[in-house]
């Protein structure tokens, strides 16, 4: 009985960890931003994400170039090699391209305007462009490095034996593993 009561908190702050920032909650669009520009789907909510290309600033609100991205559980973009095509998003007021830099997680909630012709290096690009009504930016994923030995322990050797005692050349040699650690939660939001 004593399991299930430790088990019960854990498991709630587990579930806690895989839900959206407040401002990036609701009900959306299951369309793509590769699809958005096959028809019209102008008015409708979405929630998309993805890495920061360019930021563009002007008078009256910023656009975020962003290369769009599969979200998780918690709306932040997944890190993948595939993408599901650009979009433009446009939110009133000014954000800092320093802030907002290239290569940053984005997550933007609107509804879609239309879109936008551009071009992509020398290739001509339509952009779906969404009026965004949150703009929640993600904290950086640190970086973890693990350090493992390449030699497997092999327990009939103990301590002083065989050449895996010790360190130096007799050690075996170290492998750095960087991996991203699980994404904190919180993040800059307007």
């Amino acid at each position: 009985m004593r399991k299930s009561i430790v088990l019960i908190p854990v498991l709630a702050s587990l579930a806690a960890c895989a839900t959206a920032p407040v401002p990036l909650k609701g009900e959306f669009s299951t369309l793509l931003p590769s699809a958005a520009i096959a028809a019209n789907h102008t008015g409708e909510r979405i929630r998309w994400g993805g890495e920061i290309i360019k930021v563009s600033p002007s008078e009256n609100e910023t656009c975020f170039e962003i290369l769009s991205r599969e979200l998780d559980a918690s709306a932040r973009p997944r890190k993948r090699d595939n993408s599901d095509g650009r979009f433009i998003a446009c939110r009133a007021g000014f954000y800092d391209p320093e802030v907002f830099t290239k290569g940053r997680e984005l997550t933007v909630v609107g509804n879609i305007s239309g879109t936008e012709a551009g071009r992509v290096g020398q290739f001509d690009y339509t952009y779906p462009k969404v009026v965004a009504e949150a703009v929640y930016l993600w904290p950086p994923r640190p970086l973890v490095v693990e350090q493992r030995n390449a030699w497997p322990y092999d327990p009939f050797w103990g301590p002083g034996f065989g050449p895996w005692w010790g360190g130096g050349y007799w050690g075996p040699p170290p492998v750095v593993i960087i991996r991203p650690n699980p994404p904190p939660s919180g993040g800059e939001k307007r």
